[in-house]
């Protein structure tokens, strides 16, 4: 069985893998990928049989032999999968025929499909996590370096989309650091703790093997350097669901970063900008965020596939009828799309342009109003909160009717009761940002402090 080209190896280098893949990635999750990972669990098995007396020491090595990933051809194990709904049969009878009769013995001995592509399936995301972990580091280190010089720059903080109260950028970038941070604790937990080997059997008992069953199960997870489970989890897919979920909240900090940035680059914003690319076909003027648009394209698929996972939990008694079949390409989708979004995510904080002066020249825009609250608080404690509340809003309705700034009609309203100099400090963006720099420097700190894996 001759090898041969497969289009997902190579997808980084088609229509559509530059913009929505990493390379790094891309090469831990192909079809040669899981190949790999299917011929480790037989080899491993093999090994651990071996040793345990099970199958003769010279059966073990020609299979250790036979198991070389050139040897087989991914598109044609495809082509056999069709007969029993997995690629494992033909891949077996492949390697049996690699072996001598004699070998044979030691080919799949006591393990399932399901064991096979179950640890596969562990491997492959393990082994893209690696890249995968790596890369979300790197967004991180990102968010730091912007978080730390940005730590007092004045931006308008921004609810259900308009001006609400100051804020600075570095709490904002502080903000998306805490989050990176998290969603990275996550996928470590899940890679260090829960991607385990499956060794069950037919039905889950390991009956094939007898009594060295279940300490083969942790001798194979040993040796694959997975997790060894407490029983078999054929029909129980809380890992792939943990797996699948962590991979969901990276999608989802990586994608808000993206709309972020999509948001303050809109040309009446313009307070950050992509250092390069972004041209249309049409327009010459365009400077488009396209990383952060590609970002968000990978964070909009991601949510669907995790869904597709979560439902495939309810399975049939001790092997799922087509649940557990939905999960290969499904999970290999998440690494790409995730593994492309943070290859981006890092891309387009490394490249970022911040604009200072434009983010304080947006803290005007609305005359002072954003600073209305600031106004209630120092007058509160002369006529009450609820007085001064009503108060201010007053005036503001009166600013916006008469296109005036808040300073003009403050000024003018002789309820107000405060010095021209009183005014100007309530209406200062600068004096009004709370504990954001305290929160910044609680950010960083945090994630110095943290244990790189």
């Amino acid at each position: 069985m001759k090898p041969s080209s497969s289009t997902s190896e190579h997808s980084a280098r088609s229509l559509w893998g530059p913009l929505f893949t990493d390379p790094d990635v891309e090469a831990e999750i192909c079809d040669r990928a899981w190949l790999r990972a299917m011929l480790d669990f037989e080899r491993a098995l093999a090994i651990v049989q071996a040793r345990a007396g099970l199958v003769p020491e010279e059966a073990a090595r020609m299979v250790v032999t036979a198991i070389d990933v050139g040897h087989y051809d991914p598109v044609a194990l495809g082509e056999g999968a069709l007969i029993s709904g997995t690629p494992v049969v033909p891949l077996v009878r492949a390697i049996s025929a690699h072996v001598t009769p004699e070998g044979r013995a030691a080919v799949h001995n006591g393990a399932t499909s399901q064991d096979v592509l179950d640890t596969a399936m562990s491997l492959v995301a393990h082994r893209a996590l690696g890249p995968l972990l790596a890369g979300l580091r790197g967004v991180a280190a990102e968010c730091e370096r912007l978080a730390e010089r940005h730590r007092d720059t004045l931006i308008a903080g921004r609810t259900l989309a308009q001006h609400a109260l100051p804020t600075t950028f570095g709490l904002k970038c502080a903000g998306w650091l805490v989050a990176v941070d998290e969603a990275e604790h996550a996928l470590v937990r899940v890679r260090a703790h829960r991607l385990a080997v499956q060794f069950g059997g037919a039905a889950g008992t390991l009956a094939a093997v007898a009594d060295p069953g279940a300490r083969l199960t942790d001798e194979l997870a040993a040796e694959l350097g997975l997790v060894a489970p407490l029983v078999p989890w054929h029909t129980n897919r809380t890992r792939v669901a943990e797996l699948a979920g962590a991979l969901g909240e990276a999608a989802g900090v990586l994608g808000k970063i993206a709309q972020d940035v999509v948001l303050l680059a809109q040309t009446e914003v313009a307070e950050v900008a992509e250092a390069d690319g972004g041209t249309s076909s049409a327009m010459p003027h365009k400077r488009n965020p396209v990383r952060a648009v590609l970002v968000t394209a990978c964070a909009r698929r991601v949510p669907g596939l995790v869904s597709t996972l979560l439902s495939g939990m309810a399975q049939e008694h001790e092997r799922a009828a087509g649940a557990w079949h939905g999960e290969w390409q499904t999970v290999t989708e998440l690494l790409r799309l995730v593994g492309g979004a943070v290859r981006g995510t890092r891309e387009l904080l490394a490249r970022l342009r911040v604009d200072t002066a434009r983010m304080r020249r947006n803290l005007e825009l609305t005359g002072g109003l954003l600073m209305a609250e600031n106004v209630a608080v120092r007058l509160a404690a002369a006529v009450g909160r609820a007085e001064a509340q009503d108060l201010v809003a007053e005036v503001c309705r009166t600013a916006v009717g008469s296109g005036r700034t808040l300073r003009e009609a403050l000024l003018a309203d002789l309820r107000i009761g405060l010095t021209e100099k009183e005014v100007d400090d309530a209406l200062d963006p600068a004096g009004y940002v709370g504990s954001a720099g305290e929160f910044v420097d609680r950010a960083l700190a945090a994630h110095r402090g943290r244990g790189r894996p």
